[in-house]
């Protein structure tokens, strides 16, 4: 078989024979054709000389031969090239037929390279090349492998010398599978080749084969497992058994039901018999119908058989012990239920949905003389008549749609008396709400009646008189209501008074709270236009012009604050935001700031600091502080001001004192009325309006922290606020803390400002500011116009700065979103609003956005806009 093997192609030594044969024929063909022209030469040589033709005539035959010569000559040369072509292709082919028989080694070297069987076939389906292997897979079954066997006499042999024991065609793979006589396994793959032929590659799939068996036997053991958990899970015996009688498989409490927990299975259903009284010798030929089977121990078992379709059948095995027990109470309950009813001196019955007579007592049967087994399971309309029925039809339809409903029903009892009753009935609901009945309560009511009707004669006669005593009092009430009437019409037209006072404080209060940010618009624009014109170099007598300009506007910003805060807690629309802070974080902050302002005025400040953690606004809580220290340096000519707390057992109490001027004893209740203001001379006068503890009142009252106050005329005031105390939660510390100061100038030179605002002093006020600083900004009242300018989605920017109004109702946040959703990387957005609302500042910091309020201070907006370039330049890196 090696050697057979290892032959070259046929193909390839064929077609090599076939070029040197054609290049031999053709050499042979030009010697003949030149031994042909030499006779044909010599031919007429002979012929010239031996004629006896004119003196010319020589001529013309030299002439002639010449050309044969030459003729001649050409057809040697042509021969001679033809073959050195010759030799050089006898060359070739041979280098060929060399690679040829190198190449036919290489095949048939892989070919007994691979791991399985290989054979070759050829058109006629003769074999031309196979491996050992494929002669080693034949070897056993006594067949012998050659060259030029047909593949049917392969087939013919495989199956009748018994190698072949099944075969499994696959018709889409073309891959077949054969079994062996081994108990091996072999897939056959098959594929054309391009001269018509086939390649066979038989591979040994016989571990592939036992690892699917062993799943297939894992998986159903699972399954076994799996059923027999299932079964064990039912409160049910379960016994499977087959059509022989034999015990297949059966659950725990099968086992724990007959006793016999050591039982194994498959097992003889009836030589069980005699082991467990709950089985007894027909249940292996089958149960018919279900049974109940009382065991010595008090309990009984309820027997059902279930046939399988294939044969046999399922055992099922209940315990109906407590079921049983349970309908005896049902039935004991019923006597006493009937017995105490039938005691009773009222009509009871129970209707169900189709109004049929479920339940009745002794007193009902009674009145209508009918015996107990014809009202049970009795329809209404067949034990009444329907003129009955016609009266009763709208009171039922009603307790069957579920309402309760009670009437009085004049009605004939079965003896003949008339009688006056009261029907109740009342809807039975299921755990659903459906109405699954009627409970029918019958009473008799006809001497309640004729009490009743002697009453109504007492009552006539005595409404007689009381009409007569009525007509005597009509004259005394009507002087009555002539003096209620004028009281009425006074007490009017005060509420009318009233409510016209409250509906035009409310007025005012809305219109403050509406008009806020229209109002701070314009003053939001002249102070960024004075900050521009500071930064510029005017002349000296210019600049306390400018400074002056400044302060004006500082007070009319203060001024117009202070209305709007106090309209906006008027109108309920600020919202506390409290959350538990250090104290030190406020108050510290506060005792830089005041220290300052104090020394300017010659005061010396204290400030005794405290660790206490309060729970707080610390936004409004500021705001509270701030008036009451404002107020302490505004009233104090000489002395000191003191900022410290007291720790109460309640909270912590935040203490301003000072040793001012002081409140008179009958001003103290009225100091924290809006627009009130101490008689004393202050150092600020005319600069306030009497607000700032008013505003302090509500916003401490809105927070429930109580405010305090006591003073000494020409000694001074202390004011105290309580919070409650509480306790910090962890908080992560930031990742990057960027620390920005307005001294370093450079960090918005160069930067890339875009501005949409709808108030066109506003754009332009920060146009010239913003580029006071270095910065490269683009101004637009909205996204159309900046798109105008820019390309939002590509063009390079480094900051966004948006007003939270816009105009048709767009807001600030949804334009930064749009422009952001379109970009690369997201842009930093400061936002500008005169709107302080807690929704707004929450959505703010879930966005990551900066937060201005207006009036924006140019100072205030230079170093919030510096930290949220450097901020994000840090981001980026």
């Amino acid at each position: 078989m090696a050697c057979t093997s290892t032959r070259p192609s046929p193909v390839s030594s064929s077609a090599s024979c076939d070029g040197a044969m054609a290049s031999v024929e053709r050499e042979r063909e030009l010697e003949r054709e030149i031994a042909k022209l030499k006779r044909i030469n010599a031919a007429l040589i002979e012929r010239v000389e031996a004629s006896n033709l004119p003196r010319s005539a020589p001529y013309a035959a030299f002439e002639h031969a010449v050309l044969l010569a030459e003729q001649v000559r050409e057809r040697t040369q042509a021969l001679n090239q033809t073959t050195h072509e010759l030799r050089a292709s006898n060359r070739l082919l041979a280098e060929a037929r060399e690679r040829a028989e190198a190449a036919g080694q290489y095949l048939a070297d892989a070919i007994e390279s691979i791991t399985d069987a290989f054979v070759l076939f050829d058109a006629d389906q003769r074999i031309l090349r196979y491996n050992s292997r494929f002669a080693e897979f034949w070897r056993p079954a006594g067949i012998r492998i050659r060259q030029g066997m047909q593949l049917e006499d392969l087939r013919r042999l495989a199956l009748s010398s018994g190698l072949v024991v099944s075969e499994q065609l696959g018709h889409r793979d073309r891959r077949t599978i054969y079994r062996l006589h081994n108990d091996r396994w072999v897939q056959v793959h098959q594929r054309p080749t391009r001269g018509g032929g086939r390649v066979f590659l038989y591979v040994d799939i016989t571990e592939l084969k036992r690892h699917e068996h062993a799943q297939r036997e894992h998986a159903l053991a699972q399954k076994t497992r799996l059923l027999q958990a299932t079964m064990d899970s039912l409160s049910q015996g379960v016994a499977v058994v087959a059509d022989s009688g034999m015990l297949e498989m059966c659950n725990q409490r099968f086992r724990e039901l007959t006793g016999l927990a050591a039982l194994a299975v498959p097992h003889d259903l009836a030589a069980l018999c005699h082991r467990s009284e709950l089985i007894e010798a027909g249940d292996a030929h089958g149960v018919t119908q279900a049974c109940e089977r009382h065991l010595a121990d008090g309990r009984v078992v309820e027997v059902r058989g279930h046939a399988m379709p294939g044969g046999g059948q399922v055992l099922t095995f209940t315990d109906v012990t407590e079921r049983i027990r349970h309908a005896e109470t049902l039935r004991e309950r019923e006597h006493w239920i009937r017995t105490i009813t039938d005691e009773l001196p009222a009509m009871i019955a129970y209707l169900d949905r189709d109004l049929r007579y479920v339940f009745t007592n002794r007193v009902y049967e009674e009145w209508y003389g009918w015996p107990r087994d014809l009202l049970l399971g009795g329809e209404l309309e067949a034990l009444h008549s329907a003129e009955h029925c016609a009266q009763l039809r709208p009171y039922l339809t009603r307790a069957l749609a579920g309402e309760s409903v009670s009437f009085e029903f004049p009605e004939v009892s079965g003896s003949g008396e008339r009688r006056v009753l009261l029907r109740a009935y009342v809807p039975h609901f299921d755990g659903d709400g459906e109405v699954i009945g009627l409970f029918v309560l019958i009473r008799d009511i006809t001497e309640r009646r004729r009490t009743a009707e002697a009453l109504h004669q007492a009552y006539q006669n005595l409404e007689q008189r009381v009409r007569e005593r009525t007509v005597e009092l009509t004259q005394v009430n009507g002087q009555l209501r002539e003096e209620i009437a004028e009281r009425a019409a006074i007490e009017q037209r005060l509420r009318e008074a009233k409510a016209e006072a409250e509906a035009a404080n409310l007025s005012k209060t809305k219109f403050l709270a509406a008009v806020s940010h229209d109002l701070l618009q314009p003053l939001n624009a002249a102070r960024l236009f004075i900050g521009a014109l500071s930064e510029q170099d005017v002349a000296p007598e210019h600049h306390e012009l400018i400074e002056q300009a400044g302060r004006s506007l500082k007070d009319v910003e203060s001024l117009l604050g202070t209305l709007v805060d106090i309209s906006k807690l008027d109108a309920g629309v600020v919202t506390p935001d409290p959350d538990a802070f250090a104290v030190a974080e406020l108050l510290d902050g506060l005792a830089r700031e005041y220290r300052q302002v104090a020394a300017s005025e010659g005061l010396a400040f204290h400030y005794v600091p405290s660790s206490a953690v309060v729970r707080s606004d610390i936004q409004l809580l500021t705001r509270v502080l701030r008036n009451f220290l404002s107020n302490a340096i505004r009233y104090t000519r000489e002395g000191r001001i003191l900022l410290g707390c007291r720790r109460r057992a309640t909270g912590l109490e935040i203490v301003v004192g000072d040793t001012g001027m002081g409140i008179e004893s009958e001003e103290l209740g009225a100091i924290f009325q809006e627009f009130r203001r101490s008689h004393a001379a202050g150092r600020r006068q005319d600069r306030g309006l009497g607000l700032g503890l008013a505003i302090a009142d509500k916003i401490s009252r809105m927070l429930d922290h109580p405010l305090g106050v006591a003073s000494v005329a020409g000694r001074g005031s202390c004011f105290r606020v309580l919070l409650p105390y509480a306790e910090l939660a962890p908080r992560r510390r930031p990742a990057v803390v960027v620390a920005t100061t307005i001294a370093d100038e450079t960090v918005l030179m160069g930067k890339r400002i875009w501005v949409v605002d709808n108030d066109a002093d506003i754009c332009e006020a920060m146009r010239v500011l913003l580029s006071r600083w270095g910065c490269e900004v683009w101004v637009a009242d909205s996204e159309a116009a900046l798109a105008a300018q820019v390309v939002p989605g590509e063009t390079p920017a480094d900051v966004l700065i948006v007003d939270y109004h816009l105009d048709d109702g767009d807001t600030g946040l949804a334009l930064a979103e749009r422009i952001n959703a379109r970009r690369r990387e997201p842009l930093p957005v400061m936002a500008i609003t005169a709107n302080h609302s807690h929704e707004l500042k929450q959505r703010m910091r879930e966005l990551g956005y900066a937060l201005l309020h207006k009036p924006v201070k140019p100072l205030k907006l230079r170093v919030a806009l510096s930290r949220l370039v450097a901020e994000h330049a840090c981001e980026r890196r």
